[in-house]
């Protein structure tokens, strides 16, 4: 199984979205991320056949060795997906079963089939409890991963999920992940997220996206050597935080208990101070390595 994507190009007026996207996508967990508008929306809906690319191809190669242009293909490769987009249309006078077996007849399961996955995947998505409340009643978590779970129904080959965490506290995040990771093994499985460090263990390529651009596409670990070295702990009094801040890229801002001083994480090609540490990177180091600083308190 293979899905292929060829120079795949899309504007929005004289705004280019998408400027000749190509990658080779197998069974695995790939990461898009990149800055808002950097094109991740747009490359999910053409895929999805929500919006038409202005030129470029995409081919599906079955598991038989037949290859096909998704277009030519139309309803078949469309029931290949399972498509979970950031900002879901769900019906709030819906119980969460009502919804899910309305999901199930669109996607054409029997009604076996149905009876057999719905609960289960409810229960892996911890809506279990919640199955005859109304949508309109859940919370915003919820409703996100009753999102998840309408795409997963059906066992599709092809899984998109454009920001599936988002609105997840950390233990809902963990399970989701973990959810993820465990039925992708025969799955092409493409998620657009900001939060980097939901697919920093679980992503086998990371596709970077800038200006509609691939700027980097690897494994995480591949990725990750290329700032070896390069970030560091500085330890510095408060008062010079502002001065740090003006001379390096400081990504993450502490305070260390013991001695009560700041801590910087810096991203930096040379040693920032003489006092400074390298430490291990994380792919959020070199996500914001190539996109830009962005400073966090903790």
């Amino acid at each position: 199984m293979r899905l292929c994507l060829n120079e795949i190009t899309k504007s929005y007026g004289e705004n280019l979205a998408l400027d000749r996207f190509t990658a080779e996508l197998e069974p695995g967990i790939y990461a898009l991320l990149g800055p808002n508008g950097s094109g991740k929306s747009t490359l999910m809906s053409i895929i999805t056949d929500n919006l038409k690319a202005d030129s470029g191809e995409i081919t599906y190669t079955s598991e038989d060795g037949v290859t096909e242009n998704v277009l030519k293909m139309g309803a078949c490769f469309r029931e290949k997906l399972g498509f979970m987009p950031q900002y879901p249309g769900l019906y709030p006078n819906f119980t969460v079963e009502r919804f899910m077996w309305y999901m199930a007849a669109l996607k054409g399961l029997s009604k076996a089939k149905a009876k057999e996955d719905i609960p289960e995947i409810l229960r892996a998505v911890e809506l279990d409890d919640v199955t005859r409340r109304k949508i309109g009643a859940l919370s915003g978590g919820m409703k996100q991963r009753l999102a998840l779970a309408q795409a997963v129904l059906g066992d599709p080959e092809i899984l998109i999920l454009d920001e599936p965490t988002a609105g997840l506290d950390p233990k809902q995040r963990i399970a989701i992940r973990n959810y993820i990771s465990k039925i992708a093994f025969n799955k092409i499985v493409i998620i657009a997220t900001h939060v980097v460090s939901d697919i920093e263990f679980i992503a086998k390529d990371v596709i970077m996206l800038k200006k509609g651009v691939i700027v980097n596409n690897a494994p995480p670990q591949k990725l990750l050597r290329k700032i070896d070295g390069k970030v560091w702990n500085v330890l510095c009094m408060e008062s010079d935080v502002q001065s740090m801040q003006e001379r390096f890229k400081v990504t993450n801002i502490s305070r260390d208990d013991t001695s009560g001083d700041v801590i910087l994480r810096i991203l930096s090609d040379d040693k920032p101070t003489d006092t400074a540490r390298p430490t291990v990177p994380t792919l959020e180091d070199y996500y914001l390595y190539v996109f830009g600083d962005v400073i966090s308190v903790s």
